[in-house]
């Protein structure tokens, strides 16, 4: 069992090899070795976390060197849970991709670029996840970052190179400093292998272990957008094609959580700085939410209710009992779920409308009864609303803050309280902007073009346009029009238009894409299993936290004693 830890790292970056050799011939082809090769990975991830709960952490060390020389892959319980939720949910988006793309006839589009970038992200989750080292654990990131770039700005519309421009600096920045916290580690510790560094840092100076805690805590608060961290993520999410934007609001913030929820329990025993913790979950829930009840867009309504939300799972791990972690597992599961779901929902919405503009949107709940109830049921699910289970991880944390009594602890309580009552006003104020009231006038109808590649593009682009209009056709219709401004071109539903997805805009239709609604329907689905599975699930998340508590069983399945 311990051969199958690689694996969903390994293959998708095979895949990826396989694909660029290819290149843009074979598209059907490619498409179905991409929805294999993650299909594969979600059934290798569920018999992970199977084995992982029956046997105890799986380790193996690549090319067969020990610690601290090799490179140790460790799934277990923890790690299997969050490969699981990940595999799931890149499956779903990536055939919500492959559905957009067909839709807007995408023949003419760099397909070699998109699906190779999309896998090398899923292995650098991957990595991330099974890291059993700190040096692997900044490759997954930098494996990441690379993919991540490149999905950002996928179209190379000026705003998303100035967003993406944006992400990379961040990332960076944060990149630099966890290679610096590496670098200190090894010179105090003469390691930087997971279970060596749990015994070692206990003979390090008290200073001087807070400081490297510090540093990783920054570096990983930066990557799960963290206040007062995050002020990159709702201008750098939000101008990425639906997909996109699903997956890296969805997991790739988790991926950072995921990253405090191991060094914390595993390296720091003790959260000597829990209660600076719970003051940024604090930050984070207030200044999140408040942000995204003064936004007009679905977007970055969205992207800044995913800033409150990692609140609940910060408050988690600054209580860093058995209960609280317990609840921060469950809440991270539920999340990336949940939040993936929406932003699939706010592209089909922008696919229907032509927009996510909240002022510009009406009617839908008659016109699209489908897409409302899509739009419901996560949302409310988001809000805590029983027994859904963003209900089940927010008791849960709040239960563990209530027994553990302190100041900072009921503070956290009543600010999980009022940030759940605030996103479900926040949700019911899309619901009744977006679907509930009548549609107002100009609502986009089938077949019109909100424009957005040439919104920051100069004049001389300008006198280019009809010249690439003529190689076009009817196609070059829509290119003169403006998202910025509003304007709109009504050209035959499903033109190929330069602007959004895979370098082309998004023309509205009364009939959403099937894979598109099927991708998005089975997300919901999978957000509800987690309520019908609520017992199993917090069962499981206890024992995860158990097991993280103890550490000597992670230790002892990497070092053999």
């Amino acid at each position: 069992m311990n051969a199958l830890v690689p694996l969903p790292v390994l293959l998708p970056l095979f895949v990826t090899g396989l694909k660029l050799a290819i290149g843009p011939r074979l598209q059907r082809f490619q498409r179905l070795i991409s929805l294999a090769v993650l299909g594969v990975v979600f059934v290798l991830s569920v018999t992970l976390m199977i084995a992982a709960d029956r046997q105890g952490p799986l380790h193996v060390d690549l090319g067969d060197f020990p610690p601290p020389l090799g490179i140790t892959l460790v799934a277990d319980r923890l790690a299997g849970l969050m490969l699981t939720v990940s595999s799931a949910v890149t499956l779903l988006v990536h055939l919500y991709s492959l559905g957009q793309g067909m839709a807007d006839r995408d023949d003419q589009t760099p397909f070699g670029v998109f699906h190779p970038a999309y896998l090398i992200l899923v292995a650098g989750v991957s990595c991330t996840f099974l890291a059993g080292d700190l040096v692997n654990l900044y490759v997954g990131f930098e494996i990441m970052l690379v993919a991540s770039f490149v999905l950002l700005t996928i179209g190379g519309t000026a705003t998303r190179i100035r967003a993406g421009s944006t992400y990379v600096i961040i990332s960076l920045f944060s990149s630099l400093l966890f290679l610096v916290g590496i670098a200190m580690t090894y010179a105090v510790a003469g390691t930087v292998n997971f279970a060596q560094l749990a015994g070692r840092l206990q003979e390090v100076p008290i200073g001087v272990r807070t400081l490297l805690e510090a540093m990783l805590l920054t570096v990983f608060a930066i990557k799960a957008a963290v206040f007062p961290l995050a002020a990159w993520l709702p201008d750098s999410y939000p101008t990425a094609p639906a997909p996109v934007t699903a997956v890296f609001a969805g997991l790739l913030t988790k991926v950072g959580v995921y990253s405090m929820l191991r060094t914390q329990t595993l390296l720091f025993p003790g959260h000597r700085l829990g209660d600076l913790l719970m003051l940024a979950a604090l930050a984070s829930m207030a200044v999140g939410i408040l942000g995204a009840v003064a936004q007009t867009d679905l977007k970055r309504v969205l992207s800044f209710t995913l800033i409150s939300h990692i609140g609940y799972m910060v408050f988690g791990i600054g209580l860093a009992g058995r209960d609280s972690l317990s609840g921060a597992i469950v809440y991270v599961a539920h999340h990336i779920t949940v939040q993936t779901t929406l932003f699939l929902v706010a592209g089909l919405v922008e696919r229907r409308a032509g927009s996510t503009e909240l002022t510009r949107l009406g009617g839908l709940a008659k016109s699209a009864p489908l897409l409302a109830v899509l739009f419901f049921v996560p949302a409310m699910n988001l809000a805590g609303i029983p027994p859904l289970s963003g209900f089940i991880g927010k008791v849960g944390l709040m239960r563990a803050g209530v027994a553990d009594g302190g100041g900072w602890a009921w503070l956290l309580v009543a600010s999980s309280a009022a940030t759940s009552l605030l996103t479900l006003y926040v949700m019911a104020k899309v619901w009744n902007l977006a679907f509930w009231r009548d549609a107002p006038p100009g609502f986009a109808q089938e077949g019109v073009v909100l424009e957005s590649a040439e919104d920051d593009e100069d004049t001389d682009d300008d006198e280019e346009r009809p010249r690439r209009g003529r190689g076009r056709g009817r196609a070059g219709a829509g290119a003169g029009a403006r998202a910025g401004s509003g304007a709109r071109r009504h050209v035959p539903a499903g033109a190929v238009v330069p602007a959004s997805f895979l370098g082309q805009s998004i023309t509205t239709t009364k009939h959403l894409p099937w894979p598109m609604v099927v991708a998005t329907c089975a997300a919901v689905t999978l957000g509800l299993l987690y309520t019908v599975l609520g017992g199993p699930l917090t069962t499981f998340t206890d024992h995860a936290a158990a097991e993280l508590l103890a550490r000597t069983p992670y230790i002892e399945a990497v070092l053999g004693r």
